[in-house]
């Protein structure tokens, strides 16, 4: 509804807030502020907004599930680990991390799909993504009438990809016995 919507505040209102958050940040925050911190030789146009936007909002999540990760390992593991002599680090590198990664990875390959998918955002930021590259051929005269052939391709491409991902995702956890006990 609010694609069809003319009103421009109730298409602002139903749009989701990581779209609205990653905009603002873009357009208004990062232009005014992020050439005080960073050298005058470093031109900081709308593709290195763009990149530092998604790495702050996917690195976001990835901690996230990564500490989930790590509080799902039991602490008598690292209670054992003490008990063995081992310190910090080693405990960590040795006992926690493994459990803990070998936990988060159907999270992060799904993290992961969801950024393949949010791709499609930078269209909002004047790029011309799988999406806005079918718009631009669907205009031209040799695709009129192939609007449905040109989108069922993108559709089918994105698809394509996160299918792979997570039948990769699904090897990789046969393989490393996730939720295998």
């Amino acid at each position: 509804m609010r694609a069809i919507s003319g009103n421009r505040w109730f298409r602002f209102c139903r749009t989701p807030d990581p779209c609205h958050t990653t905009r603002i940040f873009t357009d208004g925050v990062l232009p005014n502020r992020l050439p005080e911190f960073l050298p005058d030789a470093l031109n900081t146009d709308v593709i290195v907004n763009a990149l530092i936007v998604v790495c702050l909002f996917t690195g976001a999540y990835v901690a996230e599930i990564v500490r989930g990760g790590l509080q799902s390992v039991p602490p008598g593991q690292v209670e054992a680990a003490r008990a063995l002599g081992l310190g910090n680090v080693h405990t960590t590198v040795l006992i926690v991390l493994p459990q803990a990664l070998r936990a988060v990875i159907p999270a992060l390959v799904s993290q992961l799909i969801s950024l393949w998918k949010d791709t499609t955002l930078f269209s909002i930021l004047s790029f011309t993504d799988a999406l806005g590259a079918a718009q631009a051929s669907i205009s031209q005269a040799d695709f009129i009438g192939r609007q449905k052939e040109v989108l069922l391709f993108i559709g089918l491409a994105f698809w394509s990809v996160a299918f792979g991902m997570s039948r990769l995702s699904q090897r990789i956890e046969r393989a490393l016995g996730v939720g295998v006990r």
